[in-house]
């Protein structure tokens, strides 16, 4: 029992998306569907599945790499931008006419009118941020590193709770700063990173921060949370096990 909501959306589940998503290469719009559809390669989230149809005229390639299947390799051209190993396309079976896409062979997807990173929302996904009066406490090797009792819970389904904590609770001298910058899907991208330096040790990107998260988390706007996985967390005086997810988080 992992203590929170696991994930449970089985591998190869297809469902229809009802959102418009459009992608941008380069300047220029060239991929806009109604017609998406959902496949789950791997449980914590979907994959768009575009129709080719839906592309625009002579941006897909067909390339000529020898594959299995009936999944062909296709690249991406759209003026002078040009991506090998865009992703594939399926010329039989349930998936035939669709189209695969790698998330980077693209610069930018929308759902609507919102820009989406990383990876397509998860429609059977919940992700609430809740101000608490809970009091927490963050340490590492024996160092304090952070202590609140007004923290903002964020609840993500498949993710052990994030604890985020104002800046005024957190002892800056303690953290250094990182170059690093993160993406979420329900949350933007990060705004500042840092490491933790504890008992002689320098413990890589640790710490984060979202000062324009989207409009959904806005309660963690300029707040900090800590990885519950590499560092210690008291949570009403208990100390919490160091949780182990179902898969490595990419984005925070």
């Amino acid at each position: 029992m992992a203590g929170y909501p696991g994930l449970i959306t089985p591998v190869g589940h297809r469902e229809p998306v009802p959102r418009r998503i459009r992608g941008m290469l380069g300047d220029r719009v060239v991929l806009d569907t109604t017609r998406a559809v959902y496949v789950w390669e791997w449980p914590p989230y979907p994959q768009y599945y575009v129709p080719a149809a839906d592309l625009a005229p002579g941006v897909l390639i067909d390339e000529e790499r020898v594959t299995e299947g009936t999944a062909r390799p296709v690249g991406l051209r759209s003026g002078e931008v040009t991506r090998s190993a865009a992703g594939h396309r399926h010329t039989a079976g349930e998936l035939a006419g669709l189209v695969r896409l790698e998330w980077d062979a693209l610069d930018a997807w929308f759902e609507e009118d919102e820009q989406v990173f990383v990876h397509p929302r998860n429609p059977y996904a919940r992700v609430d941020a809740l101000r608490s009066a809970r009091h927490v406490r963050v340490e590492l090797d024996g160092v304090r590193l952070a202590e609140s009792a007004t923290p903002v819970i964020v609840f993500e389904t498949g993710l052990p709770p994030r604890y985020y904590l104002p800046r005024t609770a957190v002892d800056f001298t303690a953290l250094v700063p990182s170059e690093t910058v993160t993406a979420c899907p329900y949350k933007g991208r990060t705004t500042a990173y840092w490491s933790v330096r504890a008992g002689g040790t320098l413990h890589a990107d640790l710490v984060w921060s979202y000062d324009f998260p989207t409009r959904e988390l806005l309660p963690i706007a300029g707040l900090v949370s800590f990885y519950n996985e590499k560092v210690d967390i008291l949570l009403d005086g208990e100390l919490l096990d160091r949780p182990r997810t179902p898969f490595s988080p990419e984005d925070e």
